[in-house]
């Protein structure tokens, strides 16, 4: 019996680092980009994305409503749990580092020291919800969403 695949995984094919297509996501500030590497991540099924947060950019207060296992491939991740921004709540984790975050859990980030590059791996669709309106970057009107410190 041939076994059943999940979308964009039933051949095997390699994905290199100068094949990645980054782009503007409309719920990040203007300045992050993101990368799909496999899947869709706008359909349920597993997906597999790659963000990449410059020096700087913080990611406000928000929630996804699936389960993320986020990759750290380069730079330091900072990430925080909460509703607020809470600088003092800030984790971070080098290269290497694989962080399980529950669907639903509020949390925020920030390129605190340099870009970060992580690789995200779930089962789509994928979602993203700002405890804040005013911070989700499809809201607002002008870009300027991208702080630095």
């Amino acid at each position: 019996m041939p076994g059943t695949h999940y979308p964009d995984e039933g051949v095997f094919r390699a994905i290199h680092p100068e094949e990645i297509v980054w782009a503007p996501f409309p719920a990040f500030p203007p300045a992050a980009r993101l990368a799909v590497l496999v899947g869709d991540p706008t359909k349920p099924g597993p997906y597999v994305i790659r963000v990449h947060l410059p020096d700087g950019t913080r990611l406000m207060p928000h929630k996804h409503p699936e389960d993320r296992i986020y990759t750290v491939l380069a730079g330091k991740f900072y990430i925080g749990l909460g509703e607020k921004f809470d600088e003092a709540a800030l984790m971070a984790f080098a290269p290497g580092s694989v962080v399980v975050l529950p669907g639903e859990q509020p949390h925020f980030h920030w390129a605190k020291s340099g870009d970060y590059v992580t690789q995200v791996t779930a089962f789509g669709p994928l979602g993203i919800e700002y405890v804040q309106a005013e911070d989700d970057p499809r809201h607002r009107s002008h870009a300027g969403n991208t702080a630095k410190t």
